[in-house]
């Protein structure tokens, strides 16, 4: 049977369609670029960098037209950092000021020491060296692509097909990914289900106050980085930056990634690992170690939006201390201000003299005390830091005046942080108002910057032709923020430094408390940028009290610790709605973990300190006391992280990266190398289904029991009301002290050292030592002191264990001693002769106990200086396997 005939009705719509399509072809068809093709092409004869000259190949109108000429700059900036940068080669565009984060300069050809010029151009140009991994390749197609690869396997590692699109106000580029082994992660801020990157996804980088327990939007930070770890060759590792603060959307298809950027330029980092810690290293060897953190802040938080008064901050306070639960710092939201003004005090509720009473008693029983500041300063002729401020012109600018935007005390002015008067303006703001309340941390919060009003649209840079998908619904760039047509001191657009303010507000911030206090400062902010941690910490935002938002809290972690933000955690509790008493339960157990761990709730929701409920209070006793115990272990994580950016929290595949399995693990984490932590994050679970690297776990909270695997896999543990599963892996030794209410106490404590063996019967660790406030960490060699320790079982014989002082200075820790050691893992039968301490017996009490399979021993009763070295053996027999 034929076709059935069309009714007229169907002719008349057909042809409308047609018609319709002829006119207003769909925007698939459209070509946004049609690429670039190379000119001349220069090179360093060091082979140190290669410039290129390309030309559009045809031009397109799609989101603006494309620029003619582009130059392309690969270099070698160090042995293990490659830099591809692309940007107009006749106008000078956005990029980040130098003084904002520093890096090397491009080099041109005015500094060229020797070019080599040809008349016509290879189809391929390579830039390799011998002492670089990483090898960058130029090649002459139509449109034309880079490549970057690894010399030591030929794996490609970006790859830039099809072509290259650059705009006025859209860039946009493409690397082909090899789906079957490439593990993706990063790119944030989002709150995500999981830790590794998943196919058709897009990750939109413009910092905006949505809420963190929104999915999959963009939340207050942008982090344009990300590492993939190949699992072929199992392990392999490298890291992208793509350094550039305008808003981006980042598509990550399994097999590309493309960047969609609305301005700026690009300038990729390429970060050859070939480790996960060793990527982490070099790229905050270029965005800026992270900043060190005061050791007080490594003890217990407690914060709330609601509290009513000074009698409510007391009470708090005696409560943690009746509970015998530790507190280390006591914080207050914007309910403590005068209308809601910085650098004032409610003088109803928080008046001057009864807070000051309160902080110095808080200071007296070893505590500290933090409040909020918001960067809007209140439109009021009497409020004297606007005045100030006003004076000296601080504020940012909109259609040539001042820009009035609208957030908690009403109308206000931000300061431009980009100014450098605003930076000393809030140094000295700070300054007075610490002189009322001295105040030992300060938290920068609605710092994206969060607006109440939506501005109206001035000129194209308000709504310019590509729309990211900010929000999730393409929202406009001004959408609760400030207008991206602002003007920022030196004729600096908001549309190009939107992403910078919480960057730029962290380390003012971090400034004026150095300058005021001559301490190592403690700042926590809420929006970040590439190398906000060398100056403040960060919390996950508004979360919810859910269980879904307690597992989110550990992928976030996880990626803030790829970012150089290693001291980072999320709302204990949940921030917005009621939590409940077993959410409470499992969230301190897993809380008291976080490397910042902070109890924070929101204004009209049930109150959740942890002693109001008998079981959270059980669990916050033994979990935060375990931290406690853990604290010079956290300590001198800070001091690794500070040094080489290794993150505090991280994932399984950090030292396990030979493990393919440890890849997709988000529901667990280990704090530095060998502390793994397995939380419940589901109600009415008294299980974990914890994933077992390799090796042998010991549970910190009861040495006797251990799970031993010969490979990797997935173990059902148990998990009771009051407990969280944290283990240690052995080849470890953890340096603990008592447990105590506060971290002043913790410190006269005496030392222990664990040591868990693994099978090869080998452990080391190490120890870092200062005043835990100095500005410099490991600064001035005489005020720290760095100690490493190693332990082996000698076949048969003994059991040993030294100390080797890396760095003493003046014998810092000089009053401090090992009080026990002791030995877990000791896989055989033995019987202890005597005790010899650096070459003399010694009348040290010496406790032998097997269970199963294993055996523990336990010196104690020792006085060892720990910053003296030195060597302890105890003769033993029967050591057989």
């Amino acid at each position: 049977m034929g076709p059935k005939p069309l009714c007229p009705i169907s002719l008349i719509l057909f042809y409308c369609f047609s018609i319709t399509f002829i006119l207003y072809p769909c925007s698939c068809s459209r070509v946004v670029g049609y690429g670039y093709k190379v000119g001349s092409v220069v090179r360093d004869s060091s082979e140190r960098w290669l410039s290129a000259e390309l030309s559009v190949v045809k031009k397109s109108s799609v989101y603006g037209d494309d620029i003619e000429n582009l130059n392309l700059v690969a270099s070698y900036e160090t042995e293990d950092r490659l830099r591809v940068r692309i940007t107009d080669s006749k106008h000078q565009r956005w990029e980040i000021p130098q003084h904002v984060i520093p890096r090397e300069p491009v080099p041109t050809r005015r500094f060229m020491p020797k070019s080599n010029r040809s008349g016509s151009i290879p189809e391929t140009q390579i830039l390799s060296s011998e002492n670089s991994d990483l090898v960058f390749a130029l090649h002459a197609t139509s449109p034309s692509r880079f490549t970057v690869s690894r010399r030591s396997t030929g794996d490609i590692l970006f790859d830039t097909s099809p072509r290259i699109v650059f705009k006025d106000k859209y860039l946009e580029i493409t690397s082909n990914i090899p789906p079957e082994k490439s593990n993706l992660y990063g790119l944030g801020e989002h709150t995500k289900r999981t830790f590794r990157l998943v196919t058709n996804d897009t990750f939109t980088l413009w910092n905006a106050d949505t809420a963190a327990f929104a999915e999959d939007l963009n939340l207050y930070g942008s982090h344009p980085f990300y590492m993939d770890v190949r699992s072929s060759p199992a392990g392999a590792t490298h890291g992208v930056l793509l350094l550039n603060s305008n808003g981006m959307d980042v598509v990550y298809g399994g097999s590309y990634i493309t960047y969609k950027v609305i301005g700026g330029i690009f300038d990729f980092y390429f970060f050859a690992g070939p480790t996960p810690l060793e990527v982490v290293d070099q790229y905050t060897e270029l965005i800026g170690r992270p900043a060190p953190m005061p050791y007080w802040s490594f003890g217990f938080h407690q914060c709330r939006w609601g509290y009513k008064n000074v009698s409510d901050l007391k009470s708090v306070v005696a409560g943690y201390a009746e509970a015998n639960i530790p507190l280390e710092v006591m914080w207050t939201d914007i309910d403590y201000m005068n209308a809601y003004k910085d650098f004032t005090l409610d003088p109803i509720n928080f008046p001057a003299e009864e807070m000051k009473k309160f902080v110095d008693k808080l200071h007296e029983n070893g505590q500290k005390y933090v409040v909020i500041i918001d960067p809007g300063i209140s439109v009021n002729e009497s409020y004297p830091t606007f005045l100030r401020g006003m004076q000296d012109d601080v504020f940012l600018k909109w259609n040539g005046t001042n820009y009035l935007g609208k957030v908690w005390p009403g109308p206000v002015y931000f300061p431009d942080f980009l100014n450098p008067a605003a930076v000393e303006f809030w140094a000295r703001e700070i300054s007075i108002f610490r002189k009322t309340l001295p105040v030992d941390g300060l938290w920068i919060d609605m710092n994206e910057l969060s607006n109440f009003i939506n501005p109206h649209v001035l000129n194209s840079l308000d709504d310019p032709p590509y729309k990211i998908n900010n929000s999730g619904v393409k929202r406009r760039l001004d959408g609760k923020t400030v207008p991206a047509s602002g003007i920022h001191y030196g004729n600096v657009t908001e549309y190009n430094a939107h992403n910078l303010h919480g960057f730029l507000e962290s380390r003012a911030t971090n400034y004026a408390l150095i300058k005021d206090t001559g301490k190592r400062p403690f700042v926590l902010t809420r929006s970040t940028f590439v190398g906000s941690g060398k100056y403040a910490a960060h919390w996950t935002g508004d979360n919810a009290a859910t269980w879904n938002d307690l597992g989110y809290s550990i992928s976030t972690i996880l990626n803030f610790g790829l970012f150089g933000i290693p001291m980072i955690g999320a709302d204990i509790c949940g921030f917005s709605g009621d939590t409940t008493e077993e959410l409470c339960n499992r969230w301190i157990q897993l809380g008291a973990f976080y490397p910042f761990s902070r109890d924070h709730s929101e204004i009209d929701t049930v109150r959740r300190e942890l002693y109001l409920w008998d079981s959270v209070a059980k669990s916050a006793k033994k979990a935060l006391g375990l931290r406690y115990r853990l604290l010079p272990y956290f300590y001198t994580l800070m001091y690794g992280a500070h040094m080489t950016g290794a993150p505090i929290a991280r994932p399984l595949f950090f030292s396990f990266p030979q493990d393919t399995n440890t890849y997709g693990i988000n529901t667990q984490f280990l704090l530095g190398n060998g502390v793994m932590i397995s939380p419940v994050l589901n109600p009415g679970e008294v299980t974990v289904n914890a994933y077992i690297p390799k090796g042998r776990w010991f549970n910190l909270f009861d040495y006797a029991q251990i799970i031993h695997e010969d490979n990797g896999t997935h173990v059902t543990i148990n998990a009771p009301e009051d407990t969280i599963n944290v283990h240690l892996n052995g080849g470890n030794i953890i340096p603990m002290q008592q447990e105590a209410l506060t971290t002043d106490l913790v410190k006269k404590s005496g030392f222990e050292l664990l040591v868990a063996y693994g099978e090869e019967r080998i452990a080391t660790g190490e120890l870092f030592l200062d005043d835990g406030e100095s500005v410099e960490m490991a600064g001035d060699e005489n005020h720290w002191s760095l100690i490493s320790f190693e332990s082996e079982v000698v076949e048969g014989s003994e059991i040993r264990i030294r100390s080797k002082v890396m760095n003493g200075g003046d014998g810092f820790g000089k009053d401090m001693v090992v009080e026990n050691i002791v030995f877990l893992g000791l896989d055989f039968g033995l019987k202890v002769h005597g005790v010899l301490i650096n070459g003399n017996y010694s009348n040290v009490k010496v406790e032998y106990e097997k269970k199963g399979d294993f055996g523990a021993m336990e010196i104690q009763g020792l006085k060892q200086s720990i910053s003296k070295e030195f060597e302890i053996k105890i003769e033993i027999s029967g050591a057989t396997s």
